[in-house]
């Protein structure tokens, strides 16, 4: 409500916008006309507090394109991927990054069969979305795909973000004012099975590979310095200093080769101390001098891609009967 207050011979109007008060002048010294136009202005006030309580109508498409532009500058190079991924899941292709990325996934594969494909979010709008819709289209991923409640519940946190975001950031007025995905009911995973190896099944591990001297050592470096699997492929000859700390020091930390930027996943650079065991194993590995320098090059001389790496480690362990994976040795570690 908004009452009158008079300066003078001037009449003013009082009210409140969001806790704090505010003054306007009814440019009158009549009375009379003061109370109508205060009138008015209540009026006005009570029309303005309803439209802003009432849903915008955000496009979907601009709305995702602006949100990937956001976790570019945020997030790492590999959570971007992994995000924009589900995106794609849950929307299609509906503006340019989603759609540069379906038709690169397309390549790859024969036939330009989609993996992410089946059960979506279509609506032109991003406030059309609901939570019964939302746990719909995750019920229909997990039927379809047989997915794990773990995936299952990555489906709903990427769209509690993105939502969450939209609301704070961008200004979206969802209905009732309330995060769509916020109500979806999380599943409940199972417990972890971790997998490790014991020291004979270690033994075992690096002894079967002694025809491939390379993935010998990166498989050892895995095991006795807990590297992630895409921090080792990123190391250059610098990061690897063999004179520092009583038997060498690894370096995970940011880094730009080649035009190409890369940083730990959780932001921060540190330094792991070399074993006395691994250090036998660096002693006797050589690398080959390529372009940028990597300390463990594909075999075309490059840094290797990730997946492509876990497939060769995986044919070069099932011709020995062995099954061990990257986040295998990085537990053994643990």
């Amino acid at each position: 409500m908004a009452s009158l207050r008079k300066r003078g011979k001037i009449y003013y109007a009082s009210y409140y916008v969001g806790g704090h008060e505010r003054r306007r002048s009814l440019e009158t010294t009549s009375y009379q006309i003061a109370r109508e136009r205060l009138r008015n202005l209540e009026a006005s006030l009570a029309l303005s507090e309803v439209d802003s309580q009432l849903p915008t109508k955000t496009p979907v498409g601009d709305l995702v394109e602006a949100y990937v532009e956001r976790i570019r500058n945020t997030k790492t190079r590999n959570s971007v991927r992994v995000d924009t991924w589900y995106l794609r899941s849950i929307f299609g292709p509906i503006c340019p990054t989603l759609r540069a990325i379906e038709k690169r996934g397309r390549k790859k594969r024969r036939g330009g069969a989609s993996r992410n494909g089946g059960a979506r979010l279509e609506v032109p709008f991003a406030e059309q979305v609901t939570t019964a819709m939302i746990a719909e289209m995750i019920d229909a991923k997990v039927r379809q795909n047989k997915l794990s409640a773990k995936t299952a519940n990555r489906y709903r946190e990427i769209l509690m973000r993105f939502y969450t975001w939209a609301m704070d950031q961008r200004g979206v007025r969802m209905p009732a004012g309330t995060n769509p995905a916020a109500k979806v009911e999380r599943r409940r995973p199972p417990a972890s099975v971790i997998r490790f190896l014991t020291l004979e099944q270690i033994e075992a591990q690096l002894d079967a590979l002694q025809g491939h001297p390379q993935l010998q050592t990166m498989v050892a470096m895995y095991i006795y310095a807990g590297l992630r699997r895409e921090e080792l492929l990123w190391l250059t000859r610098k990061d690897v200093d063999l004179q520092a700390g009583r038997y060498g020091t690894i370096r995970i930390r940011a880094k730009t080769v080649k035009g190409e930027y890369w940083e730990p996943k959780t932001k921060i650079n540190r330094a792991v101390p070399v074993s006395r065991v691994l250090r036998g194993y660096l002693d006797r590995y050589e690398p080959r001098i390529v372009p940028g320098l990597w300390y463990f090059p594909s075999r075309q001389g490059a840094r290797w891609d990730p997946d492509n790496f876990s497939a060769y480690l995986r044919n070069v362990n099932k011709k020995v009967n062995l099954k061990w994976s990257c986040l295998d040795f990085r537990h053994t570690f643990g």
